[in-house]
């Protein structure tokens, strides 16, 4: 025992400057060992307690006896007769605690190793508390390490004084490591267990891309352009939103940086995941426009009870709001915390004559009442049935009470007068629309002259042949007293003229001009010519 707690001052100074932990940590675990040997000897009958001679360096033990007198004296282990107390302290009393040293030699071999145990336990679980304190401490910085090993998908990294782990789901996909490489990441999360602290990191969360822009950005760092929020689909896409506090700073220029040098460092540690840049904005409907750019926003219905948010989009746009498997409005709606739904012109002008045609069913309702209705969020009258009087007091021109009352009893009525009669409530009519083949009357009247000259080139390949088989009929018809017929009255110059008019295509007049011109010939092998032919020499 003797050897174990020799020099024990100099052997408590080295552990604390090697382990980094506090002197009196080491001090409390050598007593506890110092305890617990002393109690498997003597047992935990006895009140020992053991205490550190700063003086000697030395852990001491005491046994404590109470004080008690000659005729009620009975257990010499936990008592002490007064006249014996008083050998000891002269001025002990009865019920005192009289404190006997202990041979620290009569512990013996296992109980110095139990002892040496528990004071290295003990030291271990203070090392571990230090390490998760100054990791706890740090939740939420960039950590970098070198990978040690990786179990089932699990890359576990060497910090120093520990390990951490980067789970499988907090991976960018498409990265691949392997061991001996440097790896940097985002503390997630640091937890206790029964082996010492779990440190969790993560390259895959949304506050790994803020922190490296952190460090990429000046201007972040220093407090002048804040990152307001941050939405990431990991390894596809991501998108921050960014204000500054300074109007001569533009925040989105900031970040890019000159030539973009300051998001490509960014993008490329992301390996590749694109970054959009939006601004922000304390208006949301500018914000969400903001958010779901480069796509073009044409109008925003909000729902603040709910937060939720309908945007039409023209029908261009559609698949660039929606962006590649909806990545562009689910990194919107993070970004904005609102439930987003994307809408084309088409459906939302659907959506909105059916609304209007249902509550036109009302017998006192009229188009603009309708269109005022509508706009207030109520597309049926059934739900204004179900609305309550406050909510219809809020609709234009329905301010007084007797009024929506009215209005609400009115749809009430039609609702059960279908319910009565058992038939279906009466839906709008769906009109087909031609599709849209060219955003003017020029771009389609191009588009017709394109069909008419290819039907014209097919004419005048085969032109001769009819104007042979044509001069017999005409002479019949002459001789019958009728006029014969020409090609100034047939359709489809007819409708060649009329886009030529639109489009004011020269080419086409003198196409038309030569074919009325042009002899009659007998149809022969050698001028007969083929379509590739005849748009060769035109």
């Amino acid at each position: 025992m003797e050897n174990v707690f020799s020099n024990l001052s100099r052997m408590i100074e080295q552990v604390g400057k090697d382990k980094g932990i506090d002197r009196d940590l080491i001090i409390d675990a050598v007593k506890q060992g110092m305890l617990v040997a002393a109690r498997k000897v003597y047992g935990t009958y006895r009140d020992i307690e053991a205490s550190y001679n700063e003086d000697t360096g030395e852990v001491e033990l005491f046994q404590f006896n109470e004080v008690v007198s000659d005729d009620v004296f009975e257990d010499e282990e936990i008592e002490i007769k007064l006249d014996d107390a008083r050998e000891l302290d002269p001025d002990a009393q009865l019920h005192d605690s009289i404190g006997i040293k202990l041979d620290t030699s009569d512990l013996g071999r296992i109980a110095a190793q139990t002892a040496k145990q528990i004071i290295m336990q003990k030291v271990r679980d203070a090392e571990r508390d230090i390490i998760f304190n100054e990791f706890e401490s740090r939740k939420g910085e960039i950590a970098s390490g070198i990978i040690r090993r990786i179990e089932r998908g699990t890359i576990v990294v060497d910090l120093g004084r520990t390990e951490s782990i980067i789970p499988y789901r907090e991976q960018i996909p498409g990265e691949h490591f392997k061991p001996g490489d440097r790896i940097q990441g985002h503390l997630l999360d640091v937890r206790q267990t029964t082996r010492g602290p779990q440190i969790v990191m993560s390259r895959a969360h949304a506050d790994y891309m803020v922190k490296l822009f952190e460090i990429e950005v000046p201007e972040i760092y220093d407090g002048i352009v804040q990152i307001m929020a941050a939405a990431r689909e990991p390894g596809q896409r991501a998108k921050i939103a960014v204000d500054s506090k300074d109007s001569a700073v533009d925040a989105v220029g900031a970040c890019v940086g000159m030539k973009g040098s300051r998001v490509q460092n960014v993008v490329q540690e992301l390996k590749g995941e694109k970054i959009d840049i939006v601004e922000w904005d304390e208006d949301i409907t500018r914000f969400a426009c903001n958010a779901l750019a480069p796509a073009e926003i044409s109008r925003v219905f909000l729902d603040e009870a709910n937060k939720e948010m309908e945007i039409v989009v023209p029908d261009s746009q559609l698949s660039l709001a929606i962006g590649k498997r909806g990545v562009n409005v689910r990194l919107a709606a993070k970004l904005t915390g609102w439930k987003i739904d994307i809408m084309s012109e088409a459906n939302a002008s659907a959506r909105t004559a059916e609304s209007i045609f249902n509550l036109m069913l009302m017998p006192s309702m009229t188009d603009t009442m309708a269109q005022s209705i509508f706009q207030s969020g109520f597309g049926s009258f059934q739900s204004l049935a179900d609305a309550s009087v406050e909510d219809i007091m809020q609709i234009p021109g329905y301010s007084e009470t007797e009024q929506a009352e009215a209005l609400i009893q009115e749809a009430k009525d039609l609702l059960q007068k279908f319910i009565d009669e058992g038939t279906e409530i009466p839906k709008a009519p769906v009109i087909e629309t031609a599709p849209n083949v060219g955003s003017d009357a020029k771009s389609q009247a191009d588009q017709m002259l394109k069909a008419q000259m290819a039907e014209l080139a097919v004419s005048e390949a085969s032109g001769d042949g009819e104007a042979t088989a044509e001069e017999p009929l005409n002479a019949e018809a002459a001789e019958a007293g009728e006029p014969a017929a020409t090609a100034e009255g047939s359709p489809a110059e007819d409708t060649v003229a009329a886009a030529a008019s639109e489009g004011d295509s020269p080419v086409v007049e003198s196409a038309t001009e030569e074919k009325a011109e042009a002899p009659a010939v007998e149809a022969t092998d050698d001028n007969v010519k083929t379509d590739d032919e005849e748009k060769t020499e035109d």
